[in-house]
């Protein structure tokens, strides 16, 4: 048998390329490569519903609000055919309530307003990512007698509206501080922008607030009332204490000095802090909420350029969301992550 040569090897392949059977197997080759090479590319494409979403935020002058308006521009371009649409409400508890009844799919809430809550749909609620801390704040004019919360007795206290994460933790600030909510102040029930016009018609004497660092609105007050922040930290170990399922979410913390620049006093201030929590309900699509997860990583260092609370959004941390479990579809996207 003569050896195969490469003249003679490379005749015969020259003769089956001229071959219809080779055409034939060569074109269905080509075919069953890109039909390959489609069916993985389907296989890596996003796979969520399309269509608008509704999303929780909080009162339109706070953080919540400015928070939601920027992640919704990066879910727009993150997950093409989402439309996140925002709703505006009293904060924490209201959105809560607006969650495990099936009104919206996500929202904001703070994690002691999680522990408290036991509304219908209570069991239903799952969390996507511990975002930032909300400080807790007690804001006053910069001539006020007022040096510690229990000075407040007998005065006029913006306590946050009823529906409000402030409005909780308000009552158990004045509780530690040995006042009764409703007897040793006159509560005046009001959100973060009607907090702001009482004090600076000398409607209110105070008003406590909870928000990440800094909130705008009271950036903007300080630019034009003097104001003065009231120490909180006398009040952290008391409150961790206090009765109530939420009370293991409060720490002791400090605000930097800084955080308003035109407002006293102008070293850092002790106060007490707890996590918010981007939360969801079990049934929510898993694509979705794996893609939402995914913005809200992904998202950090554009929004913390305009909302500098939202620097504070990280991967390490992002998962421990006490009081509530993972969604199946965060859980996944924290494991396609895992180093």
């Amino acid at each position: 048998m003569a050896p195969i040569t490469a003249p003679r090897l490379g005749a015969a392949v020259r003769a089956a390329a001229r071959s219809p059977l080779w055409r034939t197997v060569l074109v269905l080759a080509l075919l069953l490569a890109g039909f390959g090479g489609w069916w993985l590319s389907a296989g890596r494409s996003p796979d969520y519903p399309r269509g608008e979403t509704r999303f929780a935020t909080g009162s339109a002058s706070g953080v919540y609000d400015r928070y939601g308006r920027l992640l919704q521009t990066h879910v727009a371009r993150a997950m093409p055919g989402v439309r996140l649409a925002l709703d505006n409400t009293a904060g924490s508890v209201e959105n809560l309530d607006r969650v495990a009844t099936g009104r919206d799919s996500f929202a904001i809430a703070t994690a002691d307003a999680v522990a408290d809550y036991h509304g219908p749909g209570r069991d239903r609620l799952r969390a996507i990512a511990r975002l930032y801390d909300d400080y807790l704040q007690l804001i006053v004019p910069a001539d006020s007698p007022v040096r510690r919360t229990a000075d407040l007795k007998g005065l006029r206290v913006g306590v946050g509206e009823p529906q409000s994460g402030v409005a909780p933790v308000t009552r158990r600030l004045l509780t530690a501080a040995g006042l009764d909510p409703d007897r040793d102040i006159k509560p005046v029930p009001v959100n973060i922008g009607e907090a702001i016009a009482e004090l600076r018609e000398g409607r209110v004497d105070a008003f406590f607030w909870s928000g990440g660092l800094p909130t705008g609105a009271i950036t903007d007050l300080s630019d034009h009332v003097p104001i003065r922040v009231v120490p909180l930290g006398d009040l952290a170990e008391a409150l961790h204490k206090a009765e109530g399922s939420g009370s293991d979410a409060y720490r002791a913390a400090t605000m930097p000095k800084g955080t308003y620049p035109n407002a006293e006093p102008k070293d850092a201030v002790a106060t007490v802090a707890v996590p918010n929590l981007l939360i969801t309900r079990d049934d929510v699509d898993p694509g979705l909420v794996e893609g939402m997860t995914r913005a809200v990583i992904d998202s950090r260092d554009q929004i913390g350029a305009q909302v500098h609370a939202a620097q504070l959004v990280d991967l390490r941390t992002a998962v421990y969301t006490d009081p509530l479990p993972l969604h199946e579809g965060a859980a996944r996207y924290y494991r396609s992550v895992k180093p």
